[in-house]
């Protein structure tokens, strides 16, 4: 729609350029009114129909010096044009406002209008009404965004209070009528439903932004997140950091990108005389630790407690799985060759190939890609080993690679023991007298291990041991997680709790929180199991 103009000031006579707004001289503004509804005649303000050619007036009135109002139109004669055409002829004196003029259909032929309005087609005439009405209806403080409730429905708009919900309003007859409506607020229909309204989580404003138009809308509810699909189609999980992105198949949030808590991030588990407690770390992605307990029953009916923690190699392929089979597969030979009165001994070294055959059986699968790390090498699934078995006045521990088990006595002045050798590169140097102890784990390749469960093994060998306490004390059964940060038994007796045999919980999550807080660069995985084994409910954990 266009706006055109007179080539001089209505006011001054000063000339005009096209496109003016206000006159450069006098500063008379030369912006149209705003266009009437349609079905309303136009009427002149000068008496005149509002088409055709415009009427004549008589010689404009001198320009008024500055600082001095224009005089009023004489009666019977146009006064001064203001900024919107020529004042309507007056009445008597003290009259005020135009006097009646009775109205003269406008000739179809001529677009011109009063007040320089160019009148458009047909087409544009709707789209010129729209946008004017919503000029009105902003100005009036409305809201026409999509799914606002109670937004004030302008004249001549759709207003859209919801997904397939639309509310139109009337046209008004009148100018009058016209602003009466923009100021005026339809109910709205029934709230639309928070699944299939709720925008994007990451784009929903909060309320109160500075800019948001209207009433400001309501917060969305994190336990609600927009979904799609089908209603039997199951949600994705919701993100435990954001509460409102959904969680990939990669384990981490679309919304936010916070890696998810696995259920092996943080594992515990209790029975009478054994308690264990595994965790990721602070620098691993993932635990790739894991741990088997049970107790059961010798012959004699003496309780017996089973406890077998497995730490995956980091550098091989699948280290979580190769752990968790070597835990589950040397737990459930313990538990099946123990009560039928096999040496403990015995039984650790049956459960040690056992597990090491369920490993094997992990690289005979199809390789296929980790998530995390598509370009690793597929190499064969690998772990470490260390079970301990207490029973019949006995305590026998078994191992592969460098995960460890400690004895220390209830009476804290006798010694805390080492009960396993590594199978390391640092042990190999300490073993054949090459260096010092603290030498050689102060080198870099001292975790460089010579032994593990593996289809890659050179040769599986199981290293077994028992032993005869003279007194109570506590077995702990640990990755190098926590020896780490407690390598020789006085330290790790120093860390352990005094109540341990009573709280054996409570300890190991004394032990983990001890390694975490020093760094927890590694998994961290301890069982602890006092001694003698304490009766209770018999079971696998």
């Amino acid at each position: 729609m266009g706006v055109t103009g007179p080539s001089r000031c209505p006011s001054c006579d000063e000339p005009l350029d096209v496109g003016d707004n206000f006159c450069g001289r006098c500063g008379v503004g030369l912006v149209p009114a705003a266009v009437p509804p349609d079905g309303n005649p136009t009427i002149s303000l000068r008496g005149a129909a509002a088409y055709g050619p415009p009427a004549p007036t008589g010689p404009p009135a001198p320009p008024a010096p500055p600082g001095v109002a224009a005089p009023p139109g004489l009666p019977g004669l146009p006064g001064p044009a203001g900024p919107f055409g020529a004042v309507g002829p007056v009445g008597p004196v003290g009259a005020v406002g135009p006097a009646a003029v009775p109205a003269v259909p406008a000739p179809a032929g001529d677009p011109r209008i009063a007040g320089y309005r160019t009148t458009p087609d047909a087409a544009s005439v709707e789209t010129a009404d729209t946008a004017t009405t919503a000029d009105t209806a902003t100005a009036a403080g409305t809201t026409t965004a999509a799914g606002t409730t109670g937004t004030t429905a302008a004249a001549g708009t759709t207003v859209t209070t919801g997904p397939g919900r639309a509310l139109e309003s009337a046209v008004p007859e009148t100018a009058e009528s016209a602003v009466a409506t923009a100021g005026t607020a339809p109910e709205a229909g029934p709230p639309p439903s928070p699944v299939a309204a709720a925008p994007e989580p990451r784009h929903t404003p909060a309320p109160g932004t500075p800019g948001t138009p209207g009433t400001p809308e309501a917060p969305a509810t994190p336990s609600t997140p927009a979904t799609t699909g089908t209603p039997d189609t199951p949600s994705a999980p919701l993100c435990t950091a954001c509460r409102t992105g959904s969680v990939a198949a990669d384990g981490y949030c679309e919304h936010c990108g916070h890696a998810q808590q696995h259920q092996r991030d943080h594992m515990e588990s209790e029975l009478a005389g054994v308690a264990a407690v595994s965790d990721r770390g602070n620098r691993h992605h993932r635990n790739e630790d894991y741990f088997a307990v049970s107790v059961t029953a010798l012959p004699d009916g003496t309780p017996a407690v089973i406890a077998v923690v497995c730490d995956g190699v980091s550098s091989a392929t699948r280290p979580d799985e190769a752990s968790q089979a070597a835990s589950e597969a040397a737990g459930a030979a313990l538990l099946a060759s123990v009560p039928r009165g096999t040496h403990p001994q015995q039984a650790m070294h049956e459960a040690i190939i056992a597990a090491s055959a369920a490993v094997n059986a992990l690289a005979a699968e199809p390789a296929r890609t980790e998530q995390h790390d598509r370009y690793r090498q597929q190499n064969a699934p690998a772990c470490t080993f260390v079970g301990a078995v207490v029973g019949g006045g006995l305590l026998t521990v078994g191992w592969v690679g460098d995960s460890r088990a400690y004895w220390v006595p209830d009476d804290r002045s006798a010694p805390a023991a080492r009960l396993t050798e590594d199978d390391s590169w640092a042990a190999q140097m300490v073993a054949n007298d090459l260096m010092s102890e603290a030498e050689a784990y102060a080198d870099v390749r001292a975790h460089a291990i010579t032994g593990w469960l593996g289809a890659d093994a050179y040769e599986v060998e199981p290293h077994t041991a028992s032993f005869k306490p003279d007194g109570p004390g506590v077995v702990l059964v640990c990755t190098d997680g926590l020896w780490n940060y407690a390598e020789t038994a006085d330290r790790m007796a120093g860390v352990l709790p005094r109540d341990a045999p009573s709280r054996p919980l409570h300890s190991a999550r004394t032990l983990v929180a001890h390694a975490l807080d020093g760094g927890g660069h590694d998994n961290i995985t301890v069982a602890v199991v006092p001694f003698p084994a304490q009766p209770g409910r018999t079971g696998p954990a």
